[in-house]
């Protein structure tokens, strides 16, 4: 029984501490650090456009078994929150372990138009972009890379299926596979793998594309429709479509369970679901409201460590990428801005605050900054002189916004539903979540909550000069700071040094990652070997060499014959 005790607390250890700004943070004691003795695979299932409205999460409207049954075994997280209330932003921060902010990633699509990472049908929805619009990539630091780079150096094989939209070229060197193909099953026996696969069906678009589709719910099913939409017939098929599509999703998760299953891998695997943002309907997605930046996750640890409980610290996007490292036993870099939440090293400070950016949605220009604690969230308008409300012709698209428009336009909008469509914007926001959670309720003028608007005002306006907000710089100088003086980035011809049948590679621009293929062995066409060391070659062999770089265009050896040695 003691041996059983003592197991617990090594196991509650691993619920530590997160890291924003040190000097506001409770430092916690930890008397253990989450360990295991393998190595684990680790999957991250991400779901699309979704708030916390599952049964996990207290919403029954629907059921989910499999999420349901994650959570039975695994771990709810109830305070994860993107710093972007949309995908692009989202994912560069889930990729670098940076702010969008901070890298030049926080406009919705900087680019490259053309890249064949963005489906052909996810760009018919965005052509309306701004007018003489070029693209530019973000550009983190020096040292910041994907953090999939650093997993494969350790040896994990690491495959994303299928969704990239990082507002930058994927790294040449980031994946063992990328693409729809791209699975973990295709790993050398014994190889530890990290995946990703994204289920696109809760996207916002599937609203409109599936609407004519058979639900995967009762046709009268009773929603609930919060009060900022319309409790219309139009208004409640809207939202039968999204929990339509969430069954649909849970179904997707069960059959990756099934397979890890079969395959013998569900016990070495720590499985992360989540979703890249809040939900898919309007006043959700886009705005810095909790409906649009507020996710839900699940873990699930082999053997169903930590079954059934919750963990309710603030987790960001920023700490993901931080996370898978700390996990696999690498130390992240202290550059990054997420810490991670677990694993290894695992951060011992808990953050009191959770911070978040709205600019550009494709070609609806806006500035918006807020930070949140566990009460309270505070919302910064840099444009109030703008409507509250900005069109964007992505989502016009979606039969409950034309609801809305018309509603607007017949005088019969209800006065929560009219807070959207405000002619201009308050400078600040203020919300009580705990009793005021659809954020409604304005308390930025109320003299009783003086104290706690400064504080957040003053935290929020830290967070934004804690580094060179890129959303503060108009995007045409941004661009031009992005590829240093409007010209695009290449790395440096990488190096081959050949000693006797030992070849060393190296190149001269700073952070950039080198990689290599050796007579073409590599089983698919992205699965470049990351150098980390000199290697052995023989006498006609082939050689290709590739270096690459976030925001730099990669430079490429295409193919050199080794010499006799």
């Amino acid at each position: 029984m003691k041996n059983h005790y003592l197991l617990l607390l090594c196991i509650l250890a691993l619920f530590s501490c997160t890291q924003t700004e040190q000097t506001e943070e409770k430092v916690e004691t930890l008397p253990f650090q989450y360990n295991l003795d393998f190595q684990p695979n680790i999957i991250w299932l991400v779901a699309e456009d979704l708030s916390p409205v599952i049964p996990s999460f207290g919403d029954s409207t629907i059921q989910t078994p499999n999420l349901s049954r994650l959570a039975a075994e695994g771990v709810c997280y109830d305070n994860v929150y993107s710093p972007s209330p949309v995908c692009a932003p989202s994912r560069a921060a889930l990729a670098t372990g940076m702010y969008p902010t901070h890298i030049g990633a926080n406009h919705m699509r900087t680019g490259p138009w053309f890249a064949t990472d963005i489906a052909q049908s996810v760009l018919d929805g965005y052509k309306s972009k701004p007018a003489n619009f070029e693209h530019y990539e973000a550009l983190p630091p020096t040292g910041v890379r994907m953090f999939s780079e650093q997993l494969r150096e350790k040896g994990y094989y690491c495959t994303n299926n299928a969704k990239q939209d990082y507002q930058f070229r994927c790294s040449v060197t980031a994946w063992d596979e990328n693409g729809k193909t791209g699975h973990w099953k295709n790993k050398k026996a014994g190889q530890p793998f990290f995946a990703i696969f994204n289920y696109g069906v809760t996207h916002e678009s599937q609203i409109w594309a599936r609407a004519k589709d058979s639900l995967w719910v009762d046709k009268d099913l009773e929603v609930p429709v919060p009060p900022y939409l319309p409790d219309t017939e139009v208004g409640r098929q809207d939202i039968r479509q999204m929990y339509s599509n969430i069954k649909q999703m849970d179904y997707q998760v069960g059959e990756m369970l099934k397979e890890l299953e079969a395959a013998g891998e569900l016990e070495k695997t720590i499985i992360v679901w989540y979703t890249d943002h809040g939900g898919p309907l309007p006043r959700q997605k886009r705005l810095l409201y909790d409906s649009g930046l507020r996710v839900p996750m699940i873990i699930r640890f082999p053997n169903q460590l930590f079954a059934g409980q919750r963990d309710d610290r603030f987790i960001s996007f920023i700490d993901f990428g931080p996370t898978a490292l700390s996990m696999a036993g690498i130390e992240p870099s202290k550059k990054l801005d997420g810490k991670p939440f677990l694993g290894k090293y695992q951060r011992k400070v808990e953050p009191q605050n959770i911070y978040a950016a709205a600019d550009r949605f494709d070609e609806t220009y806006d500035c918006n900054r807020a930070v949140r604690d566990k009460q309270f969230k505070y919302i910064k308008y840099y444009e109030p002189e703008k409507s509250m409300f900005l069109r964007v012709a992505y989502r016009e698209q979606q039969p409950i916004m034309q609801e809305l428009y018309r509603l607007r336009d017949e005088g019969k909008l209800t006065p929560e539903q009219a807070l959207w469509f405000r002619p201009t914007k308050p400078a600040e926001e203020l919300f009580d979540l705990k009793n005021d959670p659809y954020e409604l309720n304005n308390l930025a003028k109320n003299p009783k909550y003086g104290k706690k608007l400064q504080e957040l005002r003053t935290k929020c306006q830290r967070w934004v000069t804690s580094f060179e907000d890129t959303g503060l710089i108009p995007e045409t100088e941004l661009k031009e700071k992005m590829r240093q003086g409007g010209k695009e980035l290449k790395v440096a011809q990488p190096k081959i040094i050949q000693a006797g049948n030992e070849v060393t590679l190296s190149c001269t621009t700073e952070s950039a990652t080198l990689a290599y293929k050796l007579n073409n062995n590599s089983p698919n066409a992205d699965g470049w070997t990351i150098y980390t060391k000199p290697f052995q070659v023989h006498a006609g062999d082939t050689l290709k060499v590739v270096a690459d770089r976030i925001g730099y265009r990669y430079s490429l050896i295409n193919e050199t014959i080794i010499a006799k040695m």
